[in-house]
């Protein structure tokens, strides 16, 4: 036994953030190393148009449910669509970026860093923003 409590995070107090100021993307953590887990998951919404830097990730998979809109995702030479209930694994070290493809519309994915590696501070580190109602019902499912 860890004789430590279960943590419980209520989805009205969550931030997102984004990693540099000018990003077109933003994270919220839900769950990662403050809570006691080397593993993070994120609510990651992508403005219409909006994409992430290429990155990588040595010692992580990465992984995306894909909750609302659609993306074109760019893993090294690869390059597959994406749409809602589709999950992408990223393998720990491939080169990568995800577009959102919609001009009109935000992408939401539910985000698992298998190992966080320092990637949940980098996001909390970043500015922080706000979630807002439609960004709420994209996790909760809600139309």
């Amino acid at each position: 036994m860890s004789g430590l409590p279960p943590v419980v995070r209520h989805l009205d107090d969550l931030t997102a953030h984004l990693i540099s100021p000018d990003d077109t993307v933003r994270l919220a953590a839900l769950a990662g190393p403050e809570q006691g887990s080397s593993t993070s998951v994120f609510l990651e919404v992508w403005e219409p148009g909006g994409a992430q830097p290429l990155n990588s990730h040595a010692d992580s998979a990465e992984i995306f449910l894909v909750l609302r809109g659609s993306a074109r995702a760019f893993s090294d030479e690869h390059e597959v669509d994406l749409g809602p209930g589709d999950v992408l694994v990223l393998q720990p070290g491939s080169q990568h970026r995800i577009l959102n493809t919609s001009a009109t519309e935000r992408l939401h994915t539910l985000t698992v860093m298998a190992n966080d590696g320092g990637f949940a501070r980098l996001v909390t580190d970043g500015t922080p923003v706000p979630l807002d109602a439609e960004d709420r019902a994209a996790l909760l499912g809600d139309a």
